[in-house]
């Protein structure tokens, strides 16, 4: 069984993420981060899977539904929603909301428990990483990947003997050049997550990483799994925006999307694209129901985008609904859903530090 939890680091994500968690965050035109967990889930045969709900839930109901654009719309398993256990002045944390759900994992038949943070790009096949928990006869095995550069943002390293064994695991700010950056993704048997979870939470715990595992290696053999495919953790506003651009590239766009194990996503029927007589599209991304009759460069325009004559788009990310009026100019800025650019203004980030506009705002 499957068990993703919606939360992140997304505290470098300012107003990206004030209405949703890390999770739903938009991405590539049409998906959410979540998919990416969601989907290399159902692609390696997991027909149970469990969402752990934050605070911030209603874009999670809106995206998941029923789960049938995963196929997990089902009268038995499929998608299941866990609740947080609520006091009315806290926000419970991953452990403590696994545990008050730990009746769901004890009565489920499964007799593996793979759980993910949806805050990463990627797209996995968990069969392989199975055989290797059960060949190397771990207790529990984490996923890794190797940083291609420094990563700032909270992170987590673990040190590596050569049989895969971890000798070491430590949190960091910053995810250096090179290092065993954890992906957040545990593999366990059942029995042995309820035992790490009960321990850690009972004995007044709050970090399943920490409280679970970091204190009581000792216990357990503990080995690494590495991913050699792409990888993007989004943990800053500048990470997201990477992100997004790292799907220009089509060795990464036809390895995440074009592959055996498709990313899937809720579906929403619309017209294609219309490119007008003034449009100007180049190297860039763009989803159906847009209407573009400016000039777009190296961006990415999520579905319903309108782009009114003589505007110039370039470097940006502009979320659902936006509407970008006519002689506008945007370098360099991510747009929000729903928002509104009037005619002949300029909005202008810069490459290492782009503008955000607001959810809804009009300028």
């Amino acid at each position: 069984m499957g068990i993703i939890k919606l939360d992140g680091a997304k505290t470098m994500l300012k107003e990206l993420c004030d209405r949703r968690p890390v999770a739903a965050l938009p991405i590539a035109g049409r998906y959410r981060l979540m998919d990416f967990a969601l989907s290399s889930m159902v692609n390696s045969g997991m027909s149970h899977v469990g969402v752990l709900l934050s605070n911030k839930a209603r874009p999670v109901f809106d995206h998941l539904r029923s789960g049938k654009d995963w196929d997990l719309a089902r009268h038995r398993e499929g998608l299941v929603y866990l609740p947080s256990d609520l006091d009315g002045q806290h926000m419970p944390t991953t452990l403590a909301t696994i545990y008050h759900n730990l009746d769901y994992i004890k009565h489920n038949a499964a007799d593996y428990v793979l759980l993910a943070q949806a805050d990463t790009v990627y797209n996995i096949d968990f069969r392989p990483v199975l055989l290797f928990h059960q060949n190397t006869g771990a207790d529990i095995t984490m996923i890794y990947s190797k940083a291609p550069t420094d990563l700032p943002g909270d992170a987590v390293a673990m040190q590596i003997a050569g049989d895969g064994c971890v000798n070491d695991i430590a949190k960091q700010l910053t995810a250096t050049k090179g290092s065993n950056d954890f992906l957040g993704i545990y593999l366990m048997g059942r029995d042995t997550f309820i035992k790490i979870v009960s321990t850690a939470f009972e004995r007044g715990g709050t970090s399943l990483l920490v409280d679970g595992i970091i204190r009581h290696m000792n216990d357990y053999s503990i080995y690494a799994y590495e991913h050699k495919g792409f990888v993007a953790r989004v943990n800053s506003t500048m990470a997201y925006f990477n992100a997004n651009k790292a799907m220009l590239n089509k060795d990464i766009w036809n390895e995440l999307f074009m592959g055996d194990n498709p990313i899937h996503t809720k579906t929403k029927d619309a017209a294609p694209v219309q490119y007008k007589d003034s449009a100007r599209v180049t190297h860039s991304l763009v989803a159906n129901g847009c209407e573009i009759h400016g000039e777009v460069e190296n961006s990415i325009l999520f579905r319903g985008v309108k782009v009114g004559p003589g505007v110039k788009i370039r470097d940006c990310i502009i979320m659902e609904q936006c509407q970008i009026d006519e002689n506008a100019m945007l370098r360099d800025v991510i747009c929000d859903k729903n928002v509104v650019i009037s005619a002949d203004q300029w909005l202008k980030g810069s490459e290492n530090y782009p503008l955000v506009v607001a959810k809804g705002t009009v300028i």
